[in-house]
């Protein structure tokens, strides 16, 4: 008897009842998606960037990591994304060519390739801007090519706008700053015979950013303006140590960022192949 004047109760219309059907219905998927959020099981995986200018083999580098072997070099109209396991353990430098591999401790991370034509970078600085689980910046550049000053100076143009993005990222005053990107230059094609030392791709960077750092400071080192009369805006499209003649990769550390200059070879031998940056990310995924 009691059950059946409560299935009247709740059958009948009455505020009360409207209140509980409503706090019913909006409440549930709240708590519904609480719980999945909170659970590890549906947590983003971090992400990896490729970076670089046209013809550098970022997507043959996606292909190789992805299926042990590299693909035939072609120009990306879009982005392409992987997902992949990195492992830290001793004997897993190379675990990139065996996936099914699940010995050791394994950590998922998504590779994302962006098209390196000048006109398509700003799917790329999107996917920098927006990415809120980016962990690291893998810019390849073709070794074998950058004694030309035309690709030297495409190559660092493109990695000043990287540098100076993320340079302003760390710098973010702001509640929701994000984390520090730490980016590593993927020297390529060592296999070749005219490929630059790594070395010497890092000399010919540097010197070319900090051309290009003096172009777009808008002639401030020639004149006479003294350093802190110059406006914050021209204070934040400086790269590196505002005010220093040079510039060089170790002045990115003041903020927080490392740059790192590692030779290989999508489809070299062993000894010139992509190990080293294989292992590179996942040192930076595990430590993320």
């Amino acid at each position: 008897m009691a059950f059946a004047e409560f299935l009247e109760a709740l059958l009948t219309p009455s505020l009360p009842i409207l209140a509980l059907g409503i706090l019913i219905i909006i409440g549930a998927p709240l708590l519904l998606h609480i719980a999945l959020a909170s659970s590890s099981t549906y947590i983003t995986p971090p992400t990896v960037l490729l970076l670089g200018p046209l013809a550098s083999g970022k997507t043959s580098l996606l292909t190789l990591f992805e299926r042990g072997t590299p693909a035939e070099t072609h120009t990306s109209q879009s982005t392409t994304s992987v997902e992949l396991n990195a492992s830290t353990d001793a004997d897993s430098k190379q675990s990139f060519r065996n996936h099914d591999d699940t010995s050791g401790t394994h950590t998922k991370f998504i590779l994302v390739d962006t098209p390196g034509h000048g006109k398509l970078r700003n799917l790329a600085f999107g996917k920098l801007e927006r990415a809120e689980t980016l962990k690291a910046i893998v810019f390849v550049v073709d070794a074998a090519a950058l004694s030309e000053q035309d690709v030297l100076s495409t190559t660092a143009s493109y990695l000043y706008d990287v540098l100076l993005l993320l340079q302003k990222r760390a710098s973010d005053k702001s509640k929701t700053r994000k984390s520090v990107v730490p980016v590593m230059i993927a020297a390529n094609k060592m296999d070749l015979f005219t490929a630059l030392p790594a070395t010497m791709v890092r000399t010919n960077l540097e010197v070319e950013l900090t051309r290009i750092r003096a172009t777009r400071s808008k002639g401030l080192l020639d004149s006479g303006v003294g350093m802190d009369d110059v406006g914050s805006e021209d204070q934040d499209a400086w790269l590196g140590e505002y005010g220093s003649e040079k510039f060089s990769f170790k002045q990115m550390q003041e903020f927080d960022i490392d740059v790192d200059v590692l030779p290989g070879s999508i489809t070299g031998e062993e000894g010139t192949g992509a190990d080293k940056w294989w292992w590179w990310i996942a040192q930076k995924i595990a430590n993320a």
